[in-house]
């Protein structure tokens, strides 16, 4: 598969369904009875949903051999964050209409709040710094910066997990998911430095020659 501009717009306009289905069920009064609550849910959900399609970009180019799949990673990154923020300001604006006060107490007393609240920070500067000319400004440091993907992502989980109190098996999937994203990134990165993997790899070229 090619990539093509008309590729990426395609990828843009989905990447707007949840958003759509989200004012179509407002439009149609399909909130069900606790409009707050399936908004905070739904947003948080796609927030999830879109990190963990932002981390697998790389093991997936990998696997599949399409280099150019790299470029729908930040695309994919910023409307993590979009629907992170949108996930925020419910519960700020419509949860707690602005009662900083009392934000503030649920960020320091309750886990789930913490890390949730964790995860949107973090979130933050990455989505800044997204641009080609911080790109070029920040150089090496802007990979660096940008690891900090995988500890918003790891308290993202955690606020899911902390939030449910009974049925935990979907924060265990998407636990289960990043956990494999990232023993994916880790034994990419450190594979190539164990001999035996560097034997691995000598006796395939070999055979490639031969």
């Amino acid at each position: 598969m090619k990539y093509s501009p008309a590729l990426k717009a395609l990828a843009f306009v989905a990447c707007l369904i949840p958003l759509g289905q989200l004012l179509y069920n407002a439009w149609a009064g399909d909130l069900t009875a606790n409009p707050i609550e399936f908004i905070t849910h739904f947003t948080g959900d796609w927030t999830l949903l879109f990190l963990l399609a932002t981390l697998s970009v790389t093991p997936l180019r990998k696997i599949l051999g399409w280099n150019e799949l790299i470029k729908f990673r930040r695309m994919l990154g910023l409307f993590a964050f979009f629907y992170a923020l949108l996930h925020f300001s419910t519960y700020m604006v419509l949860d707690h209409f602005f009662d900083f006060p009392a934000i503030g107490k649920d960020i320091i007393k309750r886990p789930y709040v913490t890390a949730g609240f964790t995860g949107f920070v973090l979130m933050i500067p990455l989505a800044i710094t997204s641009t080609a000319a911080m790109i070029r400004r920040l150089g090496k440091r802007w990979q660096q910066l940008h690891r900090l993907v995988y500890v918003a992502a790891i308290a993202g989980v955690g606020h899911f997990y902390w939030l449910v109190k009974a049925d935990i098996r979907r924060p265990v999937q998407y636990g289960a998911v990043l956990l494999l994203l990232l023993g994916i990134r880790l034994v990419t990165k450190w594979a190539p430095r164990w001999p035996r993997f560097q034997k691995f790899q000598l006796f395939h070229s070999f055979k490639s020659w031969s």
